[in-house]
């Protein structure tokens, strides 16, 4: 029987759950909501990944024994010391080879197939990730109240920023104003207080962040500067890692990406390919080979001391 990988790609809008065969064979796919503990706790992050789990396995036809190895990574993992215990013990019971992380590794093994560079993530939140002969690295991830730049809730905080800027007369009204209070149904500028006092979930919130994209696209300059800065702090992690493994100056470095703020094309990574000849000059702007999901498994045969071939990296390309 084929090796098999399990890879569980956590987020803070939806998990994803997907199984490999050695040879490069996609066996199943599950997907589920938030896996982000601050939001719905852990009990429910442990019933969340169990049922997962076992709803992939039931897709292939195969048993948890089955399974060489699995890694779920998980957003937030790492960032309280103190929970590193209960993080390490969500798949107890449920598969007999697990291993627990942060998701910022799912995204560096998917988007350059586990070659040595710098993975960017923007979605809900954003963070960087880097291996250079050897060493790892992070940069970011510090959470929405004072970090996460360049992220889809950073974004969307911005974007809420601009609009009360525009309409109490600060900035000069662009089409972001319509958009807002289309997306909000407001009767009175004002009314966004009670809608975003309300308490909306942090993945809903961070699809605020869309209206930038929309904005920008229908002419508004100041919208479109958003999305510069937004591509200037993405290249300002990648920066960071390159300190932080002590890449020569001048070396020359893959730097990929993944995430929902991507979506928006050449509006972010243009800005971020020329924040990155400015602050990190040698590295060079790759499409991600793979995403998250994937990434997920594949870090999974690397734990197992089984990497895919390069012809099983090509199957799954295809």
């Amino acid at each position: 029987m084929s090796a098999l990988f399990l890879g569980i790609d956590g987020g803070g809008t939806k998990t994803a759950f997907t199984l490999v065969s050695d040879d490069g064979r996609r066996l199943a796919r599950h997907e589920a909501t938030t896996s982000y503990y601050v939001e719905i706790g852990f009990d429910a992050l442990r019933a969340l990944l169990r049922d997962g789990v076992q709803a992939a396995l039931a897709q292939a036809g195969v048993t948890a024994s089955d399974v060489t190895q699995a890694f779920a990574g998980l957003p937030a993992h790492g960032e309280d010391s103190t929970l590193l215990g209960r993080f390490d013990t969500l798949l107890a019971g449920v598969l007999p080879r697990s291993a627990v992380g942060n998701d910022m590794v799912c995204s560096w093994a998917g988007s350059l197939a586990g070659s040595d560079g710098i993975s960017l993530v923007a979605g809900t939140g954003s963070i960087a990730y880097g291996e250079w002969q050897g060493r790892g690295a992070r940069c970011g991830g510090w959470g929405e109240v004072f970090g996460d730049e360049g992220s889809a809730h950073w974004l969307a905080r911005e974007v809420l920023a601009l609009f009360s800027r525009m309409t109490d007369g600060r900035a000069e009204p662009g089409p972001l104003v319509g958009l807002v209070r289309k997306h909000f149904g407001l009767q009175h500028d004002l009314d966004l207080c009670a809608a975003i006092n309300g308490g909306a979930a942090r993945s809903e919130f961070a699809q605020i962040a869309r209206l930038a994209t929309a904005a920008a696209t229908a002419g508004d300059a100041q919208a479109r500067q958003l999305l510069v800065r937004a591509g200037d702090e993405l290249a300002a992690l990648a920066a960071g890692i390159a300190r932080s493994l002590a890449l020569a100056p001048g070396q020359a470095v893959d730097v990929s990406y993944s995430g929902g703020v991507f979506a928006s094309g050449d509006l972010v990574l243009g800005p971020l390919q020329a924040a990155l000849a400015r602050r990190l000059p040698g590295a060079a702007l790759r499409t991600p080979r793979f995403g998250p999901e994937l990434g997920a498994a594949l870090y999974a045969a690397r734990l197992a001391g089984q990497p895919l071939s390069p012809a099983a990296l090509a199957r799954l390309q295809d």
